[in-house]
């Protein structure tokens, strides 16, 4: 059976249209994608991510062995801030891609992927020679507020006015409860990642949704708004046989620590990869669909993982690995539907919208 977020009742309210992503049943749109993904550019939508996992280790960093789990240094990152890495395999393959927060020198947050969490628990559990593990995913929620006036009506729904750096965080008490509220984000806006017990959920939803400026927004929306900023998606961009040289992601890996997988990238990283991500726009609003061939000089060279319709750029958007010697070539590129019609694609560097307000302080909100 399809899992429901806390905040389900609240969805059929709202009448969104309801779909299922990673084993969950999830909003996809309220009212249309495209509607969404313009009010989070332009004010500020509000997103049910509570299918999203969350993994709690307390004890000793250092000595249960939790470093060798992940990619980043667990032991410098600083208290209130968080990181980005990956659960690589052996063979230096995403297992899934994850966020780290320092709650305490004793105390992590991991927060993973739905479709993932059960094996990432059992890695990490795995792993660790002392020290506790706790899978608390199935009593938290998770709310992601998200656009340029976030910060102000976060001000005033929550009366949470300090500020927070990217990539930081700070709990805040709330009715007797804790919640964790985050600088970071799926969007490429200014946003906040709300994490909270299970109880709050739709009573604090209620009360950003009671906000002219907010809009509740869908899982359609999101993913114009991830793949517009070239955010990878597990599954997609990153799998067990894709590793993070080769999505271009190099910088989230620390080889002065030793973790799972780190000889395997070591020799990718000494001979070179063989294929290597790339982002283009096609020269029309044809959609680059997952699985559509990627051909340069009538060869196949790669295959698209993700696309979409961007209604920034007006036209279609797309993400996919090609071998890498096609990538330094600078050849003109194509691609090919499954009904073998073909269309012309220009390489670009990500992101494709670079207006978005994600390490700004957003706009002031007008009442």
């Amino acid at each position: 059976m399809l899992k429901t977020s806390p905040l389900y009742s609240e969805h059929l309210k709202l009448g969104a249209k309801i779909g299922s992503f990673a084993g969950w049943q999830v909003p996809l749109f309220y009212t249309s994608i495209l509607a969404e993904h313009k009010h989070c550019r332009k004010k500020a939508a509000l997103f049910d991510i509570s299918h999203m996992g969350e993994l709690v280790f307390q004890g000793d960093i250092k000595a249960s062995g939790i470093e060798k789990a992940v990619t980043p240094c667990l032991e410098e990152i600083p208290l209130g801030r968080s990181r980005y890495g990956f659960i690589l395999n052996q063979a230096g393959g995403v297992v899934d891609d994850l966020l780290v927060f320092k709650i305490k020198s004793d105390q992590l947050l991991f927060v993973v992927n739905a479709s993932s969490e059960a094996i990432d628990y059992k890695i990490l559990k795995e792993i660790i020679s002392q020290g506790e593990l706790k899978n608390i995913s199935a009593q938290t929620a998770k709310i992601d507020l998200q656009g340029p006036l976030a910060k102000e009506i976060l001000k005033r729904v929550l009366s949470f006015s300090r500020d927070i750096s990217y990539f930081s965080f700070v709990e805040f008490g709330f009715k007797e409860e804790k919640i964790l509220i985050s600088r970071t984000g799926y969007t490429g806006e200014l946003g906040y990642e709300i994490f909270l017990p299970n109880r709050l959920a739709p009573f604090i939803w209620r009360q950003f949704i009671a906000c002219d400026k907010v809009k509740p927004a869908g899982f359609g929306a999101r993913d114009i708004l991830r793949l517009e900023m070239g955010y990878n998606l597990a599954g997609n961009e990153l799998t067990d046989t894709i590793t993070p040289l080769q999505a271009g992601l190099a910088k989230f890996i620390n080889f002065k620590k030793d973790f799972i997988g780190k000889s395997a990238l070591l020799e990718q990283k000494d001979k070179g990869v063989e294929k290597t991500q790339v982002a283009f726009v096609a020269e029309s609003r044809k959609i680059p669909r997952p699985g559509y061939k990627i051909y340069s000089a009538g060869k196949r060279i790669g295959k698209v993982t993700s696309g979409t319709y961007s209604p920034l750029l007006s036209a279609g958007i797309g993400i996919g690995y090609i071998g890498a010697k096609y990538k330094k070539s600078n050849y003109p590129i194509y691609l090919e539907d499954n009904k073998q019609n073909k269309f012309e694609v220009q390489i670009v560097d990500l992101p494709f919208y670079k207006k978005g307000s994600i390490k700004g302080s957003g706009l002031k909100l007008v009442t």
